[in-house]
């Protein structure tokens, strides 16, 4: 992560989960992230799978010239990143994961591009996992462009999951084919196979 907003965000989100492997929405006291708030947002996961936005900072609304509450999160997306993005919240969802990503935007042919980290955190709502998402998308610079025009829609780079700094991993026998996994009881295992090329 190399955005401060981004770095506060998650470093907020992991004292509150403490040893869960999430905290709750009501526990999120926009007091204790207002320096993040204007970049931030809340995903709910819904059925149909548009991931609608919940709640939406004021820097993000600035970004297309429009209040974004309500609207898909997966429509601010190029057409031919919107499948990826969608595997990414599962990622977060299922996996109860956090997920950092490096994006693009512009606005129209001559717009400056500006580039943004994407932070998904997951939350529980009333303990229930598939849920909600708190996120963060910190611009690295202030666009000439923001507030002007409205930005094209964005443009997922890369990403990686966020791995949980408390895990412990520990090498087993090759003749079990499982190389690594954590050894903290309820975590997702990492399984890596010997052989083959990357």
């Amino acid at each position: 992560m190399r955005h401060k907003v981004n770095q506060q965000l998650y470093a907020y989100w992991s004292r509150l989960k403490g040893a869960r492997s999430a905290p709750e929405r009501s526990e999120i006291d926009p007091a204790e992230i207002r320096e993040a708030l204007p970049d931030s947002f809340i995903i709910e996961i819904d059925e149909a799978g548009r991931f609608p936005i919940r709640l939406c900072g004021t820097r993000l609304n600035a970004l297309w010239l429009d209040e974004q509450k309500g609207k898909s999160f997966l429509d601010l997306w190029s057409p031919d990143d919107r499948r990826t993005l969608a595997s990414v919240m599962l990622t977060v969802i299922d996996g109860v994961a956090p997920v950092v990503a490096g994006v693009e935007g512009r606005a129209g042919d001559d717009g400056d591009l500006l580039e943004l980290e994407l932070l998904l955190l997951p939350l529980r709502h009333f303990g229930k996992t598939h849920s909600r998402v708190l996120g963060a998308l910190a611009p690295a610079r202030r666009p000439r462009w923001l507030g002007v025009a409205p930005a094209d829609p964005l443009r997922l780079k890369s990403f990686r999951i966020i791995a949980p700094s408390e895990a412990r991993f520990r090498l087993l026998e090759p003749a079990s084919r499982r190389v690594v996994r954590p050894a903290a009881a309820g975590r997702p295992e990492l399984v890596l196979y010997r052989g083959g090329k990357v």
